[in-house]
């Protein structure tokens, strides 16, 4: 059995998974109390992590209907992520994983989303995987367990960050990505016009800060914001968002094919990923250049420990060493931009 725990933002998650890849139980909390702060508060979370956790833990290995006993590896986020919840996460399974003489395995965040579609796809090596989050926009290849071609990257905001910025200013709650997906199908995409920063570059790296600042004059420009003007901007914003990562999407399809590499299927992962209208644009261009396109159930597409549970599984039949001794990193990263 493997028992994982994902405290890297503001879920607090805990699984069990057993070593044939069966999950017996998964729970996954999301802290409400940033709602009002309009963003998270690192501080509380790290405090709702330690809380939460201490009730999670045991009703986890009681879903399971197992003893601590039975648990044969532990895991934990170690990066990246807001150091608070990242220690208090590591700091307990590393605890559980002494306690019981057993090995620990630090996971990256990351990592756990580029494996997640992998629990519930069969996926050739290699793909191609876009990685869309709170704190991360990123393209990459990945060609096996633990090694990954980070592609490109944003050099600003990342596409989460910027849904939650751009619900800020039309006066929505937190998480911005929901509020803004579910007003846009009201609005006309074509209402406004919005930047494309970088569209003419030929590197995969995106940029949005932009975009949240041309969101912003246009809402001080408008005489009076009512549910119409908030509607058409969101669904404006959405589709600007959308044809930036075909373009780059695009462009890495072309890169690939140069270079010889064959890829079948493209992976979309992270909580962005959730997203009806993002994943639907994905699908369609997948479609027409001949990819399987592939994602996560709904429940792994956000932060949560069955991710982190499956890439220590995958680290374990590759026979990658465990470290007790790994420190919490909010920088960890999986390695530079390459060029191919």
């Amino acid at each position: 059995m493997i028992f994982a725990i994902e405290t890297s933002c503001d879920e607090t998650s805990t699984a069990v998974l057993s070593l044939d890849g069966k999950f017996l139980s998964h729970i996954i909390v999301n802290q409400q109390n940033h709602k009002k702060f309009g963003g998270v508060v690192p501080e509380i979370a790290s405090r709702a992590h330690l809380e939460i956790l201490q009730t999670i833990v045991p009703q986890s290995l009681d879903e399971a209907k197992i003893e601590l006993n039975n648990i044969e590896l532990f895991s934990a986020t170690c990066g990246p992520g807001l150091i608070g919840g990242l220690l208090v996460g590591s700091t307990m399974a590393k605890s559980m994983a002494i306690g019981r003489n057993k090995p620990f395995y630090p996971i990256n965040h990351l990592e756990g989303h580029l494996l997640s579609p992998l629990i519930t796809n069969k996926i050739n090596f290699p793909y191609l995987a876009i990685l869309l989050t709170g704190g991360h926009t990123q393209v990459y290849l990945v060609e096996n367990i633990g090694i990954y071609k980070l592609l490109g990257e944003t050099v600003d905001d990342a596409v989460g960050e910027s849904f939650d910025k751009v619900a800020k200013l039309l006066g929505l709650g937190y998480p911005g990505g929901p509020f803004i997906e579910k007003i846009a199908v009201l609005g006309n995409e074509k209402a406004f016009h919005l930047p494309h920063p970088l569209e003419f570059e030929k590197s995969l790296n995106f940029s949005f800060s932009g975009i949240k600042t041309a969101v912003s004059l246009l809402v001080k420009n408008q005489p009076k914001i009512n549910k119409k003007i908030k509607s058409d901007i969101a669904a404006t914003f959405q589709s600007k968002i959308i044809e930036i990562l075909i373009k780059r999407t695009t462009l890495a399809f072309t890169i690939l094919k140069k270079k010889n590499y064959k890829i079948k299927d493209v992976a979309l992962v992270g909580g962005v990923a959730a997203n009806k209208e993002i994943n639907e644009s994905f699908k369609k261009l997948c479609n027409k250049f001949n990819y399987r396109f592939v994602f996560p159930t709904q429940e792994m597409c956000g932060d949560n420990a069955a991710m982190i549970a499956w890439a220590c599984l995958q680290r374990y039949k590759k026979n990658m060493k465990p470290d007790i001794n790994f420190k919490a990193n909010p920088r960890w990263s999986l390695g530079k931009v390459v060029s191919l």
